[in-house]
């Protein structure tokens, strides 16, 4: 419940960056590491797949 939270925030910080900045990668890596903690329940799985969200901007960029 406690990585859901932290990634969750991350994740609206990502958000709000990538509508400033218009930034369509950072924007969608955002949306899917706040929606990503509700879909997941084994922690294992939940902490690799919001840092390979988090990453996905550094990446990918457009």
């Amino acid at each position: 419940m406690i990585w859901g939270l932290v990634f969750g925030t991350i994740g609206s910080a990502y958000f709000v960056y990538g509508r400033k900045q218009q930034h369509a990668v950072a924007l969608f890596a955002g949306v899917a590491l706040m929606i990503f903690p509700m879909l997941v329940s084994q922690q294992v799985w939940l902490i690799l797949g919001s840092l390979a969200f988090m990453v996905l901007p550094f990446v990918i960029s457009f």
